[in-house]
């Protein structure tokens, strides 16, 4: 499993922003840039859609007042999905990147089955990752929500 000091590893994600798809690589992304990567077990889900995207979507302002270039939500679904997602969420200023078949997440160590429910998801998590490498890791154990809101990752800025 990824842990603080580790860089991310290389992979090609899949981007759709105002209709147009691209697929961003790690290096890209992360690259001389501080960001904040949070991941969320499904687009749409209720905690995903009614505490962890939102959270960061009002807080947007208060990242980039510490000097966070970017913002990512990350989830094992589509690309579409995502984009749905963030324009019923008003994300306008997160990036929704979508690791498709869940590899992300495995190549990680923070990918999770939930069988027949959904398959391979992301476990809930948010870093903050500077330059490629992870500075702060905050892992939420199965059905909780805390550590790794955007108010704990604003506090982790300080």
């Amino acid at each position: 499993m990824i842990k603080i000091g580790d860089s991310l590893p290389q992979h090609t994600f899949s981007l759709r922003q105002g209709g147009a798809m691209s697929n961003p690589e790690t290096a890209e992304l992360f690259t001389k840039k501080k960001v904040v990567l949070f991941a969320v077990p499904g687009a749409f889900t209720p905690t995903c859609s009614q505490a962890h995207l939102p959270g960061f979507v009002v807080a947007a302002d208060q990242f980039k007042a510490k000097n966070v270039d970017s913002i990512i939500c990350l989830s094992v679904n589509d690309a579409f999905v995502m984009e749905a997602w963030g324009e019923q969420a008003n994300a306008e200023n997160i990036t929704m990147l979508a690791d498709g078949d869940g590899s992300f997440s495995e190549k990680i160590g923070l990918a999770k089955n939930t069988g027949a429910f959904g398959g391979v998801r992301a476990t809930r998590f948010a870093m903050i990752v500077d330059n490629g490498v992870v500075s702060h890791l905050a892992i939420e154990e199965a059905g909780q929500f805390e550590i790794s809101s955007a108010e704990a990752i604003l506090e982790a800025l300080k």
